[in-house]
């Protein structure tokens, strides 16, 4: 078995901990994992060679898998001791999400008329009322499905190899101005305003906001054209004030590629700078929206324009959310852009670990509930792990929704149990495939791609949390996993779950070589199913 972890994969996996779950044919029966020892002692040869690692030496593995089917333990080894989960976290946000949510839900995001209306002229505001919709249609594919690349635009400035999707950014705003226009408005004497009251921001880094626009980032891509010359730049959204400027020269081939980002305070003025070799890929980085609400009150206005729809108020500045009605009641809604189904969304923060999406599943889910408080997303995750999934809310701790923050913990028995819910669900299938396959798609494209016998086999979601380690300069590697589903060679889908905390390496290059172990037991393990 030969399981090959390039190098791109391998940064991605550090910088892009995430977690996936998986799911296959619908199981019968309820049964639950029976206890089994610590020991491990049925692992093959093989997994227990690369356990005993030196790096590994003062290191903890945890293991568990199981046959959903019958609640038998294939393999244990602490099942019930907390891990660091990195992105398998989101296993558990996107659950309690998909459950609260439906996987047809759809967001409808809404433009009100404040006013008086005339003919063609309205004499007030138009509002668009955010909902928490993870693209506006920034992603969105003529089949409604959700597009993404193996190496998402999110992670462009910590991995090198992300590529963009051809969709526009803006296309949901276009679609909003176009249905403005066909509403009969050509002239708006007064002001645009986003409506950004759904939920309050949380401090949760990336931070989820009520309107999403390009996932708040403005893409910024440098082509090498002739040594000497400068690299052609390409930058979007394009929406005013924000200016991107671009010193980067291309050099010989084989030279540097060397790319930095700088911005003014605000974020409106971006420069790049540094050089790229004339035979390298183009570069891609990315700088923050820092104003989500004044980017996307611009770009309506903006939008509005190329709809043949005139606004007399500035389309720059901040946004005046303080003129916001209470309610519309009596305000017309005259444009709403509606999303592609939830379980799209799901897919898409599930296969390239969307960080900012998992956070904001938890305000989506606060909304559903009521609140305007993204905290309340906690509550109905706890309800989902305790009421549905019938999994102890005490093997789990969670203080974000993507596997970022420090107390994140979770048991390789909660995480099977949640994973073995789905299998009881009619969405087992879907959900399955939302999850990245090995070899195949998603994050683990990059992963088992030759000689591998478990490729297209395993669906799972790899975690990483990772540090320097200054006292002994080398890097600390707090935990390392992955979770999810294995296809047995008999047809038969097994849950499991692999983590090692508290591992050492010298490198960061060395320490791509735990993300490889991990991902070696996974695919052992399936190798070795019946």
């Amino acid at each position: 078995m030969r399981l090959t972890t390039p190098g791109r994969l391998r940064a991605w996996a550090a910088a892009g901990a995430a977690l996936l779950a998986v799911t296959g044919p619908a199981a019968t029966g309820t049964a639950t994992a029976a206890p089994a020892p610590d020991s491990g002692e049925r692992l093959s040869p093989a997994i227990r060679a690369i356990m005993a690692k030196p790096a590994y030496q003062h290191a903890q593995w945890g293991l568990l898998e199981v046959d959903p089917a019958s609640g038998e333990t294939i393999h244990a080894q602490f099942p019930d001791q907390r891990f660091i989960p990195g992105s398998t976290a989101k296993v558990v946000t996107i659950s309690g999400a998909w459950h609260a949510l439906g996987p047809d839900h759809r967001f409808t995001t809404p433009i009100h008329a404040i006013g008086r209306r005339t003919g063609s002229t309205l004499t007030g505001d138009l509002s668009l009322v955010a909902q928490g919709d993870l693209t506006m249609g920034g992603r969105t594919k003529p089949d409604g499905s959700v597009d993404y690349t193996v190496i998402d635009h999110t992670y462009a400035n910590d991995l090198p190899g992300a590529t963009l999707t051809p969709e526009d950014p803006l296309a949901g705003i276009d679609q909003l101005a176009r249905q403005v226009r066909d509403s009969g408005i050509t002239r708006v004497n007064g002001d645009v305003i986003v409506d950004p009251r759904i939920f309050t921001p949380p401090a949760l880094d990336p931070q989820p906001t009520p309107l999403i626009i390009n996932d708040n980032l403005i893409d910024l891509l440098a082509t090498p054209t002739s040594p000497g010359q400068a690299a052609r730049l390409d930058w979007r959204p394009q929406v005013a004030p924000y200016q991107v400027t671009s010193t980067v020269r291309t050099v010989e081939a084989g030279g540097p590629t060397d790319v930095q980002v700088s911005a003014s305070p605000d974020g409106t003025r971006i420069t790049l700078s540094g050089t790229v070799a004339a035979d390298a890929q183009p570069v891609l980085h990315t700088a923050p929206v820092k104003d989500p609400n004044a980017f996307g009150r611009t770009a309506l206005i903006e939008a509005l324009a190329r709809a043949g729809v005139t606004v007399t108020a500035d389309p720059t500045g901040p946004n005046p959310q303080d003129a916001l009605p209470a309610d519309y009641t009596g305000d017309p809604q005259v444009a709403a852009f509606v999303s592609p189904p939830y379980s799209q969304y799901a897919k898409l923060i599930l296969k390239i670990s969307h960080n900012l999406g998992a956070n904001l599943a938890l305000c989506n889910m606060a909304v559903a509930a009521g609140s305007t408080d993204c905290d309340a997303g906690y509550p109905v995750v706890h309800a989902f792990l305790a009421d549905v999934a019938h999994a102890d809310p005490d093997q789990f701790q969670l203080a974000d929704g993507r596997g970022g923050d420090p107390v994140d913990r979770v048991t390789p028995r909660g995480l099977n149990q949640v994973l073995a819910y789905w299998l009881r669900t009619p969405d087992a299938d879907a959900f399955r495939l939302s999850l990245p396959i090995l070899g195949v798609d998603g994050s683990g494209a990059l992963t088992c791609t030759t000689d591998c016998p478990a490729k297209g086999k395993v669906f799972v979601k790899p975690g990483s949390a990772i540090g320097g380690d200054r006292l002994n300069d080398r890097i600390a590697v707090s935990g390392q996993a992955v979770a999810g589903y294995l296809l047995t060679n008999n047809g038969c889908l097994r849950t499991f779950f692999v983590a090692v905390n508290g591992a050492a390496t010298p490198t960061i290059e060395t320490f791509f070589d735990v993300s490889n172990d991990v991902f070696q037991i996974a695919a052992l393990l399936q190798e070795e199913s019946p």
